[in-house]
């Protein structure tokens, strides 16, 4: 295997473990915890927002790392956060000790992000990179969609199940050891803060974030909507999570969609899929084929999207690429630390349906930002689909 296409399969893994099963599951399995440790809606919020705020930070810290240290350190160290978060997920006794894990599982998917982009950016030749990017990307998909049958397997066993994620977190931080390069290339040459804030960037952050907020309907409360709307256990939500995961690995194709339509047309199309899906899901009256058709949508939209916000950041800082991806990716989370306890909130003090329309509508308005990007730049990412 070429050193390129094990760089590939390490950081798909990477990702599919870090978003899939230390971000993500959480959502699948809430109903579960919540009958074991009696969690309301808002608090259940607050604990997810604490995932997405521990990618925040997480998010930032590593970028600045990857650019000082190498990305083969930071990757390491995010399978073995990973790891660390997930085992307490399994251990805990109590909604504080479990806030305190989620978190850290939670940053552990900001600590993957850079240095996977840096790391393609040393190891994979310019054609390829951008190609190489949205693949990895996709590996939450595949994480998504692992988790479904683990939830089918182990019903109401959700502590078993974070244990096995957090095994398979440990075999990642031994792959990545061997395959990620040691040096963090171009990135150590032009480290040195926060960048300019330039058109592409600003406006990728109000896309972002709105997006991200709008994203944890489904992702913090699908397990709980598809129980309420449905009546679906474990194994309902298990099929849903195989849905969205399954749609999602579909992302993969996000930088040659770039290339060949530009970055507002895909961004705009996949913003209205997105919010059918979560209004599909969610809807008072919603039928089981709708629901798992949602799901499908969403999926598609949302690792779609994310590949979309990849691009358009390391285009915009093409000479430091784990800085490029940190901002988009870091405004998707502060977007979902915001807006997993709105939801919740709504959930309880209005009802469901307006919640979900709501947050429906908050994907639909991401759109008003345009990339903007110049004529160069969009060449490039042509030549890297």
């Amino acid at each position: 295997m070429s050193p390129a296409l094990a760089l590939g399969a390490t950081g798909f893994g990477l990702i599919a473990v870090c978003y899939g099963f230390a971000r993500f599951a959480f959502g699948l399995f809430l109903p579960q915890i919540d009958a074991d440790l009696s969690l309301s809606s808002t608090l259940s919020g607050l604990i997810s927002g604490g995932a997405f705020l521990g990618y925040c930070l997480a998010i930032t810290l590593s970028a600045w790392l990857t650019e000082r240290l190498s990305a083969r350190i930071v990757a390491v160290g995010a399978a073995l956060v990973a790891a660390v978060g997930m085992a307490g997920m399994a251990l805990a006794p109590s909604a504080p000790w479990l806030a305190a894990a989620v978190m850290l599982a939670g940053a552990s998917t900001g600590l993957a992000s850079p240095p996977m982009a840096a790391a393609v950016a040393a190891a994979v030749r310019p054609e390829r990179q951008g190609a190489t990017n949205t693949v990895i990307n996709a590996g939450t998909g595949a994480g998504v969609v692992m988790s479904g049958p683990v939830a089918l397997m182990m019903g109401d066993q959700w502590r078993l199940a974070f244990a096995g994620f957090a095994a398979a977190a440990v075999v990642l931080a031994i792959a990545a050891a061997l395959c990620v390069p040691n040096d963090p290339g171009r990135d150590r040459k032009t480290a040195g803060g926060l960048p300019a804030l330039n058109g592409p960037l600003k406006h990728l952050i109000v896309a972002a974030f709105l997006m991200g907020a709008s994203s944890t309907a489904l992702w913090s409360f699908g397990g709980q909507l598809v129980s309420l709307r449905l009546d679906w256990g474990s194994t309902g939500a298990g099929l849903l999570w195989i849905a969205i995961g399954a749609a999602g690995m579909v992302g993969a194709l996000a930088g040659s969609l770039v290339a060949r339509f530009g970055v507002d047309r895909v961004h705009r199309v996949f913003l209205i899929a997105m919010a059918g899906g979560i209004v599909m899901v969610g809807m008072e009256g919603t039928t089981p084929a709708l629901a798992l058709s949602g799901g499908v949508l969403f999926g598609l939209a949302y690792i779609m999207i994310t590949g979309v916000y990849l691009v358009w950041g390391v285009e915009a800082l093409s000479q430091r690429p784990a800085t490029g991806l940190m901002i988009g990716f870091l405004t998707i989370a502060i977007g979902q630390t915001a807006g997993a306890p709105i939801f919740g909130a709504l959930m309880e003090m209005l009802s469901p349906q307006y919640a979900v329309i709501l947050f429906a509508g908050l994907a639909l308005t991401a759109g008003v930002a345009r990339a903007d990007q110049r004529p160069a730049a969009r060449t490039a990412v042509k030549k890297n689909a």
